[in-house]
């Protein structure tokens, strides 16, 4: 097994852990939920194949869904954000992402945080849209999605500072 493949599984697998152990205990003014998994769907390789993303992306949120004994709502909304990557790496990247030739940790910095945000946006929409499933809810569900996401932002930011072949 090639090196790429083991730091997937680990990232995938710690990842999960992360949230189901940690972060999923931390809940801050009522609507305030860190949600580090997404970082598995924003940094798996940008070449890989689209396909298994898709699958992987579905069993990361099953994952979750299992532990939390949430009904799918994880893996619909990560599903749904691994669907979108593609266009959000063209947006957020352009001409780089065409060529295949996107580092994450040399990105400018602009261009890495409107990829790591709007991904965790269309995340968090989904996951509290199907989480309170009700339009009478909107103002709390655009409430929550905008707090928890500033703060996964933040965290994942920081994660990939901290984490970073760049900065070692």
């Amino acid at each position: 097994m090639n090196s790429k493949l083991v730091s997937n599984i680990a990232r995938f697998v710690i990842l999960i852990f992360i949230q189901v152990l940690i972060l999923n205990n931390i809940n801050f003014l009522g609507y305030i939920n860190p949600y580090l998994y997404v970082l598995f769907i924003l940094l798996y390789p940008f070449a890989g194949n689209q396909s298994l993303f898709l699958i992987l992306s579905f069993l990361l949120g099953l994952s979750i869904d299992i532990f939390e004994d949430s009904g799918g709502i994880n893996a619909a909304a990560c599903l749904i954000a691994a669907f979108a990557r593609p266009n959000l790496l063209r947006f957020s990247f352009g001409i780089s992402y065409d060529h295949q030739n996107i580092r994450l940790a040399f990105t400018p910095f602009g261009a890495k945080f409107s990829y790591v945000s709007l991904i965790v946006l269309i995340h968090h929409f989904v996951f509290f849209s199907l989480e309170m499933f009700s339009v009478n809810h909107i103002l709390l569900i655009l409430k929550k999605t905008l707090f928890s996401s500033i703060f996964s932002v933040i965290l994942i930011l920081l994660s990939l500072t901290l984490f970073s072949r760049k900065h070692r």
